[in-house]
């Protein structure tokens, strides 16, 4: 039986990556988030710090250039990458790290391009998660513990570097309903009503 993929697309503080947690959870599967920082690093022979830096951001900064040449490229030795902008480097390390996990296991992957890079995978449930904003804000102080003017702040500034650096990498709209097979709303749903609905969508699918 073919590998499942389920991606997580999310505004930030609408809980996609705990939909993402339940919803593996919910399947006996693992979840990638974070993780795939680490694997891409190790993959590539870059620094995984430089990953980190790197993550769902649309520039790269001057520094992070310089250091290029500091590290191995292991398998990514060919010209054509060598000659690549850092961010290139790092975006196309992480797009070859969940092309490996999906020809490996069923699996939630969150956020970091997963669905343009799985976008030829026809056992691909790509998904969007997104939330009233003031849903958002309560969630965000509470997990920040910020004000409220401040969360909204952080709100809108992570929000604007996810869709910059979704947008600059691939052919589609973060948080376009085309871009995906579903758009749920957290703050109406729950996460279990999210998880449901994701599970529901998987099985109709499977049976058209």
């Amino acid at each position: 039986m073919s590998n499942v993929i389920y991606t997580i697309g999310r505004e930030f503080g609408s809980g996609g990556k705990a939909i993402g947690e339940a919803l593996a959870n919910r399947l006996n599967i693992k979840c990638y988030d974070k993780e795939l920082l680490k694997m891409a690093a190790k993959e590539s022979g870059f620094c995984q710090e430089i990953f980190e830096n790197q993550d769902e951001k649309p520039t790269n900064s001057f520094l992070y250039s310089l250091v290029m040449d500091t590290y191995s490229m292991s398998g990514y030795s060919s010209a054509p990458f060598l000659d690549m902008p850092l961010n290139h480097k790092v975006f196309l390390a992480q797009f070859e790290t969940i092309k490996k996990i999906a020809s490996t296991e069923s699996c939630v992957i969150v956020g970091r391009c997963a669905d343009y890079a799985l976008s030829e995978n026809p056992n691909c449930i790509n998904t969007f998660i997104h939330a009233d904003m003031d849903y958002r804000i309560k969630q965000i102080m509470a997990k920040e513990y910020l004000p409220e003017n401040k969360a909204r702040d952080l709100i809108q500034k992570t929000d604007k570097q996810r869709a910059s650096y979704y947008n600059y990498y691939t052919s589609k709209k973060w948080g376009d309903s085309r871009s995906y097979d579903l758009c749920l709303d957290s703050s109406k749903l729950g996460i279990d009503g999210c998880v449901d609905m994701i599970l529901a969508f998987a099985d109709h699918r499977k049976k058209s």
